[in-house]
C-alpha cells in the first residue's frame, strides 16, 4: 500500500510511519513542524525514517499546501495532523485550534474527494465525549467539555459528512490517551518519566482519583493500519482495556524508576473525570486487542528516555 501520513513527525505519526514501512508500504509524511513542543524533537523523531526507501517527507501546512501531489499514488491516507492538547484550547488559541483540526480537516477531505483512495483514517480523540460512563460505547452521545474536543468532534462530523455525501470511505478512530516512547512532553507520562529522574515536580491537577484508559502507541498505530485494510467504516474507539488512576500512574512509575515530586493543583476546566472506552466494534470489525500492559508500556518508555 501507498500512504500519506499527515503529522508525520510528531508522536503517533512517527510512530505510523514505522508501522506502515516495516509492514512493507510506502509512505509520504507531511508535516508542518508547529510549536506546540520543541520542532527539534519532531526533528529526532523523523531520524530513523527519513533514512528508509520507502519514506518520502514533505514539510508543509495542509491550509497552504497544494495538496494534490502529495496525493498522488495513496491509497490511504492517516490524517493525524492537529493541534492537540486540552488546557491550552481556551481563550485566544481556540482559532488556532479550529484553523489545524477543522479547517485543515476541511481542505484535506475536499483535496481526497474526488480521488479513488481506499481509507481515509483520522484520529479523533477520547475527548469527544467529555465526562460519559464508561466503558463508553462510540453510540454514546458526544458532549465535548473544552474546546479541543469541540474540534475533533467536528473533525469527525466533517468525515461522516464526505462518507455520505461523497462516499468517501472514512474511518474515525477515537484515542484514549496514547502513551509510549516519544510522547508529547507536555502529557503525562513524559512529565512523570522527567520528575522520576531529578526533572521538574509532576503537576496532578485534582484528587488523583481520575481515570484515563491509557493505550500504548504501537497498538493504536497496529489497529489504524488494520482499520484501513478493512472493510470498516464509521467511527470506533482504540483504548487499552484497563483504566487507572492518576495515583495509580504516578505509584507506576515509581515503582519502576523512582521517586516523583508531585505538586497538587486544582482541576482545570476541560479535564474529563474518567475515560474508558468499550472497543467492541473494534475488536469485532478489524480485531482490534490491546496487547501492552501498563507496566511493560512504562518500561519501554523509561529505557527510550535515558
Amino acid at each position: 500500500m501507498r500512504a500519506l501520513v499527515t503529522g508525520a513527525a510528531g508522536f503517533i505519526g512517527s510512530h505510523l510511519c514505522a508501522h506502515l514501512l516495516a509492514a512493507g508500504d510506502t509512505v509520504v509524511g507531511v508535516d508542518s513542524f508547529t510549536d506546540v513542543y520543541d520542532p527539534a524533537l519532531k526533528e529526532r523523531n523523523l531520524r530513523t525514517l527519513t533514512p528508509h526507501p520507502g519514506f518520502t517527507f514533505h514539510r508543509a501546512d495542509l491550509l497552504t499546501a497544494d495538496l494534490g501531489p502529495l496525493l498522488d499514488g495513496a491509497d490511504t491516507v492517516y490524517h493525524l495532523a492537529g493541534q492537540p492538547g486540552v488546557r491550552p484550547s481556551w481563550g485566544a488559541e481556540f482559532p488556532v485550534y479550529t484553523a489545524r483540526n477543522v479547517l485543515a480537516t476541511q481542505a484535506l477531505l475536499e483535496t481526497v474527494r474526488t480521488r479513488p483512495v481506499g481509507k481515509f483514517v483520522y484520529a479523533s480523540s477520547s475527548s469527544v465525549y467529555g465526562d460519559a460512563r464508561t466503558p463508553t460505547p462510540e453510540t454514546a452521545c458526544p458532549r465535548p467539555v473544552s474546546p479541543y474536543g469541540i474540534t475533533k468532534l467536528a473533525g469527525e462530523h466533517l468525515c461522516e459528512l464526505y462518507r455520505t455525501a461523497y462516499k468517501l470511505p472514512t474511518v474515525s478512530l477515537r484515542l484514549f490517551t496514547v502513551y509510549g516512547p516519544r510522547q508529547r512532553p507536555d502529557m503525562a507520562f513524559a512529565r512523570l518519566l522527567d520528575a522520576a529522574r531529578g526533572g521538574a515536580p509532576f503537576p496532578l491537577y485534582g484528587d488523583g482519583e481520575q481515570t484515563r484508559d491509557f493505550t500504548y502507541v504501537l497498538d493504536a498505530v497496529t489497529a489504524m493500519r488494520d482499520a484501513a485494510r478493512s472493510g470498516f467504516t464509521g467511527v470506533a474507539n482504540l483504548g487499552g482495556g484497563a483504566p487507572v488512576s492518576m495515583k495509580q500512574a504516578v505509584a507506576a512509575v515509581e515503582y519502576l524508576v523512582g521517586p516523583v515530586e508531585v505538586v497538587s493543583r486544582p482541576a482545570g476546566p476541560g479535564d474529563a473525570r474518567h475515560t474508558g472506552a468499550d472497543i467492541t466494534v473494534a475488536r469485532r470489525e478489524f480485531g482490534f486487542h490491546p496487547r501492552t500492559a501498563l507496566h511493560d508500556g512504562i518500561t519501554a518508555m523509561a529505557g527510550e528516555s535515558r
